[in-house]
């Protein structure tokens, strides 16, 4: 079936990778092979992949720059369609346009490029548009469903819809997409004019936050755990004496423990079992139940 694949690819200018090590695209760098990894840059590209996967019977999972997720040491038995080539901005008046798989980063300078404001608090936050718009990404008090007011995607049936903002369920950490089999393909945000020095500043700001109390010198997905209502989840495992605790090359940062990095070879078991051992700490300690951010490929 791979052959078959690789040949469909190869007739319509699809880029295909065979056994491709997913951890050299991740950036927990961690996981092993998935039977094939494909790279449309166009819609119309990710449309026909999609059709053809679906027609036999092959299982996919999409990723972006590959932010926010973990994948087995044993690899996916499956083909990953990678979006990182599906890269376009456009603008109409105050309304940016994004291909989904824009590294969010992009977007957000593109908009101080041209005085927008609405996207600082986005600054920095690895990861693609797509990948934002699923999980309504957000920091230091703003998220993506505040500026938001489409997205559009590939259905179930191989068409291309456009949802506006009221209908994509945008709550913490969770979209429409969350819970279906979409392809998200795009995003319209609205922003608003500002000054440009005004803007720049504010994102600076926030980057030199990130850099102060973040671990962005050590591989991982961001965030390991989702806030629990009513407290912080970093907070929580430091309290419980858990800052630094290690299984082979996976810790709890001693910078914020509300991350779990790589420290150099760790394994996606390792990651697992620390993460495992910080819900359990927490969860006799206090009853709060951690919920984790990160996802897993499967």
């Amino acid at each position: 079936m791979m052959k078959l694949l690789s040949q469909f690819c190869t007739e319509n200018g699809i880029s295909c990778i065979e056994n491709a090590p997913i951890s050299e695209y991740l950036t927990f760098r961690v996981g092993g092979p998935c039977k094939a990894m494909v790279f449309p840059d166009t819609v119309d590209k990710i449309r026909i992949i999609v059709e053809f996967l679906r027609n036999n019977n092959l299982k996919y999972f999409v990723i972006g720059r590959g932010s926010n997720l973990i994948a087995p040491d044993s690899g996916y038995d499956g083909v990953i369609i990678n979006t990182c080539n599906l890269e376009s901005i456009s603008i109409d008046d105050n309304i940016l346009t994004c291909a989904a798989g824009t590294p969010l980063i992009k977007a957000c300078r593109f908009a101080l490029e041209n005085s927008l404001s609405g996207f600082e608090c986005l600054y920095g936050i690895p990861g693609t548009v797509g990948g934002a718009v699923y999980m309504n990404a957000g920091a230091y008090g703003g998220e993506i469903k505040d500026t938001i007011i489409s997205a559009s995607h590939i259905d179930e049936n191989g068409d291309i819809v456009t949802i506006p903002s009221d209908k994509l369920d945008l709550s913490y950490r969770h979209s429409i997409y969350s819970d279906k089999d979409y392809l998200i393909v795009s995003a319209s945000f609205k922003l608003v004019k500002g000054d440009r020095d005004e803007i720049k500043d504010k994102m600076e700001t926030l980057m030199g936050k990130r850099r102060d109390k973040q671990p962005l010198e050590f591989p991982s997905a961001g965030s390991t755990f989702k806030r629990p209502t009513g407290y912080f989840a970093g907070a929580l495992i430091e309290e419980n004496g858990l800052k630094g605790y290690t299984v082979g090359g996976a810790q709890v940062s001693e910078k914020h423990a509300g991350f779990v990095i790589n420290k150099g070879g760790a394994t996606c078991d390792d990651i697992l079992k620390v993460i495992e051992h910080c819900r359990e700490t927490v969860f006799k300690s206090t009853g709060v139940s951690l919920e984790t951010e990160v996802r897993m490929i499967k």
